[in-house]
């Protein structure tokens, strides 16, 4: 069982109060809440998710009535996704993080595509795909049971004709990379796929509220992201023509 999958949101206790932010892809998202009550704000910013994330974090708490030091944690989408984007979260998470003293939950961007295709329509069995650019996606499947979630395949990042499925069928694709590659939504095992979906907030606190109640926090400097591409810069060539990481 994945660290941050023991449980669901419903086995902590008391309400315990987070704040989570994901900017991986063009979508920034921002959500508070406390397992029960959420504040959420999304929006695509694209690159100007670096300006905009604070000020939407500023009127999320606002719209909740909370400060920094009214929170017990905050977490953030660790990748895999746009490199850019994840160091700003993870910044981001830190910064704010450190000024209050407050433990940092990084979670994986990939299974909150899972855990918001659980939440929205009951899927317990979930092929995560993010279009990783440069003719790549980044891959992870998930399965869900009453313990909570189950890494069936880590992340990785492969090239689109690599794809397979764990072993077994009801596998339903989630993310943008059923959107850049359609192929992927023929893959044999899939019972469908739902392209028009990036990581939620929401899901990343909702997956990070278990860890907290159980003291699995981490101190800021030691909140770092996920990197299933050890590739950071692109040729001449390649941003002539429009590559992106």
């Amino acid at each position: 069982m994945y660290p941050w999958a023991a449980a669901g949101i419903e086995t902590v206790e008391s309400r315990m109060r987070i704040l989570a932010l994901d900017t991986s892809t063009e979508w920034l998202s921002v959500a508070a809440g406390d397992g029960h009550d959420w504040h959420i704000h999304a929006e695509r910013a694209g690159a100007g998710n670096s300006e905009r994330a604070l000020p939407a974090i500023d009127a999320v708490l606002a719209t909740a009535g909370w400060t920094l030091r009214n929170l017990d944690g905050i977490a953030f989408g660790a990748g895999p996704g746009a490199f850019t984007g994840v160091r700003i979260a993870c910044s981001i998470a830190q910064g704010l993080a450190f000024a209050v003293d407050l433990p940092v939950v990084p979670v994986p961007t990939l299974a909150a595509l899972a855990q918001t295709a659980w939440r929205e329509r009951n899927v317990a069995r979930v092929f995560a795909c993010l279009d990783a650019r440069m003719h790549e996606v980044y891959v992870a499947a998930y399965e869900r049971s009453d313990d909570g979630w189950r890494v069936a395949l880590d992340p990785a990042v492969l090239k689109p004709d690599a794809v397979r499925l764990p072993a077994g069928s009801g596998w339903h694709g989630e993310g943008d990379g059923f959107v850049a590659y359609p192929q992927l939504a023929g893959l044999t095992g899939l019972a469908g796929a739902n392209g028009a979906v990036s990581p939620e907030a929401r899901a990343i606190a909702e997956l990070a509220l278990p860890e907290l109640a159980a003291g699995r926090g981490v101190a800021a400097e030691d909140a770092l992201p996920l990197y299933v591409r050890h590739r950071v810069a692109l040729t001449s060539a390649e941003r002539a023509a429009g590559a992106r990481l």
